[in-house]
């Protein structure tokens, strides 16, 4: 056994080691030249055909000096992100020690950085999360803490910050959120500020009803730990308590008409697959590969503007105002995303009518209640050559269930009855898993109460044309998307394949619905959709809501082998919580607006056709 003295020797030498390496490291960095701005690559969007989209690449920055910014966005700032920061040593050896470990485990590194240790990596690192590049960070940090005024380093901060919405640093976001420069700042905006340097994605209150609850739960402890650290007293504290609303986040203009909801829509897709966050996109130098198809998006953009054109007239009939609609094509083969209509302009109306839930699906569900009856065997009978199980008959012949033919013929007929007492016998849950299965998100889904048979869930455009492609497909699901490559630094981002089809319901179930949708199409839209030939003289299998729905919503979904689009048109005013009714759009035989989806859908296949 060794001696006690040769242990305590041998542990000293090892510790006086790594003293002297750390000190030798810390010696030779050098703190290098903050980034150029100018030199940061554009983000390139490209059409489905390679051809280039849009290319976003202008950083928003204004930097501004730390004696124009107010000292309750200081106060705001530190006591969110980092207390001590005035005493600190600039760095977090916990915080970086638990970033490498995850590292190596692969999962986030988020979280422990001190406001140095982001500014340095703001200004002289890149965004890669490496266990090198944290180990550079922790000798830059302590350089610069020790170099640096912390004055300095604060504005350094606040210059070169994500705060979402494109902008880099304070002045930026001062102006993206409210339209002023910094220094016009109140500590109630202040702290609306510090709550999106969390993650804008997350705490941008604009972007979802979930954003918004999150932004102000943090909004309100930012504040309350300004009390809490001495940075505000309780008396002042109590003088804000009204959220202050943002403005709407604006386009640039490059990004006008369709384009600015199809880069939303492949970024969402891209942060969902690679774990990219909306900050790395901005920093540029990312080639993304879409799935949209240029010709479809502008035939979809112009069907909708001519039947919007020749049916609604906003400026003499009241109940023609505020009408929105959002569209979507998926292709079935493969869930392709081919063409969104996300609105009017990108530029003007922010929310992407395509990919948005909280407009109910209505008569539109009733489907996936059909397909949860037949996978239950509720609609059981007898087949003519023996056995039992789902029997794909016609109304008409002679055999069929009752329930069967009520279903069937209901649904071509937008009747409710049937499908609230089948939703009953069958299980609301059941009908909610069918649904989900088929592609519906699970957060779309509204309460299991015996309306929610007739379509009180809430599934976007993209979502609803996806799902009904499960009855084209033999009961197969695929999940949409609309990115199939991303490259960076010349090489491939990881998490692009394309989605696998999975099992949803039987193949039966799905020839027994899509008959009836078969029919559907038949009774809506007919041959008329072709009336030249163009094309072809079959009808779509189609989904609908009728007369006899009371929702406020109208929506028509037509697939064929090649394209399923869904069609939804809707009324909403900014400062309307709800959405309005759609009785009188369009004149009294609109059917409560359901007259026109269908006529967007027939115009847009035409386009398609003449191409």
């Amino acid at each position: 056994m060794p001696s006690w003295k040769l242990v305590c020797g041998l542990f000293l030498l090892f510790f006086g080691s790594l003293v002297g390496l750390f000190t030798a490291i810390y010696i030779q960095v050098e703190i290098p030249n903050p980034h150029d701005s100018a030199r940061r690559q554009a983000t390139v969007y490209y059409w489905a055909d390679g051809s280039r989209m849009v290319s976003v690449g202008d950083v928003n920055r204004q930097d501004v000096r730390l004696s124009q910014v107010p000292r309750s966005v200081q106060r705001a700032v530190i006591a969110a992100e980092n207390a001590d920061f005035y005493s600190d040593s600039g760095v977090s050896v916990t915080g970086i020690g638990r970033a490498a470990v995850n590292i190596v485990k692969g999962k986030e590194t988020q979280g422990g950085s001190t406001i140095t240790q982001q500014y340095v990596k703001n200004t002289y690192l890149s965004q890669d999360q490496t266990v090198q590049r944290k180990v550079k960070e922790l000798f830059l940090s302590l350089k610069v803490s020790n170099q640096r005024p912390k004055t300095e380093v604060l504005e350094g901060y606040l210059n070169t910050s994500w705060f979402g919405r494109d902008a880099y640093g304070i002045q930026a976001a001062s102006y993206a959120y409210y339209g002023i420069p910094a220094k016009e700042l109140d500590p109630a905006q202040a702290a609306l500020l510090a709550t999106v340097l969390k993650g804008a994605e997350s705490f941008d209150p604009s972007l979802s009803a979930a954003n918004h609850e999150r932004a102000e739960d943090r909004w309100s402890w930012v504040l309350d730990r300004q009390v809490e650290t001495g940075a505000m007293s309780a008396e002042e504290r109590a003088k804000y308590t009204k959220f202050p609303e943002p403005k709407p986040p604006v386009k640039p203009t490059s990004q006008a008409g369709q384009i600015g909801y199809l880069v939303d829509l492949a970024n969402k897709y891209v942060r969902g697959r690679s774990g990219l966050t909306g900050k790395d996109l901005a920093g540029g130098g990312y080639r993304i590969h879409t799935t949209f198809d240029k010709a479809k998006v502008f035939a979809l953009t112009k069907a909708v503007e001519k039947v919007r054109g020749e049916n609604l007239d906003p400026k003499e009939r009241a109940d023609d105002r505020h009408v929105q609609v959002g569209a979507a094509s998926v292709r079935p083969e493969d869930g392709a995303i081919v063409a969104v209509y996300g609105g009017s302009d990108a530029i003007e109306h922010f929310s992407n009518n395509a990919d948005t839930s909280g407009v109910p699906a209505a008569s539109a569900f009733k489907p996936f209640v059909y397909a949860a009856a037949l996978e239950q065997g509720i609609a059981e009978g007898e087949r003519s050559g023996g056995g039992t199980g789902p029997v794909p008959l016609t109304p008409g012949q002679e055999g069929a269930p009752s329930m069967l033919m009520d279903l069937h013929s209901s649904l071509v007929e937008s009747d409710h009855t049937a499908f609230v007492e089948t939703g009953k016998k069958v299980g609301l849950k059941e009908v909610k898993r069918i649904a989900v299965a088929s592609g519906l998100r699970e957060e779309s889904m509204a309460k299991l109460e015996p309306t929610f048979s007739i379509g009180t869930s809430t599934p976007s455009a993209v979502r609803l044309a996806s799902a009904y492609t499960t009855f084209i497909n033999e009961g197969r699901a695929t999940e949409p998307y609309s990115v199939t490559k991303v490259e960076h630094d010349g090489g491939a981002v990881e998490g692009f394949e394309a989605p696998q089809k999975r099992r949803a319901m039987s193949s039966e179930t799905a020839s027994i619905v899509g008959s009836a949708l078969r029919q559907v199409g038949w009774t809506t839209v007919g041959a008329s959709k072709d009336p030249e030939g163009l094309r072809h003289y079959f009808p779509p299998w189609a989904g609908k809501t009728g007369p006899n729905d009371r929702m406020k919503s109208a929506w028509f979904i037509g697939m064929n082998e090649e394209l399923s689009t869904s069609i939804a048109m809707f009324r909403t005013k900014p400062d309307v919580p709800h959405l309005l009714p759609m009785q009188g759009v369009g004149g009294e035989d609109s059917e409560r607006g359901s007259a026109f989806p269908p006529l967007i859908w027939a115009a847009y296949e035409r386009e398609i056709d003449g191409q």
